[in-house]
């Protein structure tokens, strides 16, 4: 059974955790709720989040101190983060958010149906490369007992595994670009070209 997709929300304040709660509730997602900069870096410890929900203004450590953290740790900096202000938009605000590492900036109190759609489509985004880099780990694993078994076949698995490594990394700088705001344009093609690579070597077996 796969593990569910969690996203992280970070607010010093109950009552916006539980407003967070309630419009994300209709989303197939797990909520893990952090009161503090603190209680997210140990929660990122010991989980996996496809998204990092984080509110700018919490006193000891704020927003930006905490997505600072997050992005010096190889094990989390590669998480998206979208930071929720109740203190408007400033242009030095944003710009400190984004350099922060922040993929996007809202303000409170936000659009329900925006957020919403903002965080489905990172939790998809997350769910594909899960998918996809379990798909290529399995079929690793086959080719190298296949290799070990046949000798003579080395090479020919090599060389696939090569190809397919070569798209997965194709893949995950699209999403990399996406998570950063960037256009992605080629996602799709190259999403495909994995897949019949895969339905190719099924076939094959």
């Amino acid at each position: 059974m796969p593990k569910p997709t969690k996203v992280l929300a970070v607010d010093d304040r109950e009552e916006n955790l539980i407003a967070l709660a309630a419009v994300l509730d209709a989303l197939p997602v797990d909520l893990v709720l952090a009161s503090s900069g603190e209680e997210a870096l140990r929660e990122l410890l010991t989980d996996d989040f496809a998204l990092i929900l984080l509110d700018v203004v919490m006193p000891e450590m704020d927003g930006f101190e905490t997505a600072g953290r997050i992005k010096a740790r190889p094990r989390t900096r590669d998480i998206p983060i979208i930071f929720l202000t109740a203190g408007g938009a400033s242009g030095e605000q944003a710009y400190r958010g984004y350099a922060a590492g922040a993929v996007d900036y809202l303000t409170k109190p936000f659009d329900p149906w925006l957020l919403r759609a903002k965080v489905s489509i990172f939790v998809e985004l997350h769910r594909r490369t899960e998918r996809l880099r379990g798909q290529a780990e399995l079929l690793r694993r086959t080719l190298e007992d296949d290799a070990a078994g046949a000798g003579g076949a080395a090479d020919g698995a090599e060389r696939v595994l090569k190809a397919l490594d070569e798209r997965l990394v194709l893949i995950e700088e699209d999403v990399a670009r996406q998570q950063a705001g960037l256009p992605a344009e080629e996602l799709p093609d190259h999403v495909a070209e994995l897949r019949a690579a895969l339905e190719a070597f099924s076939a094959g077996q």
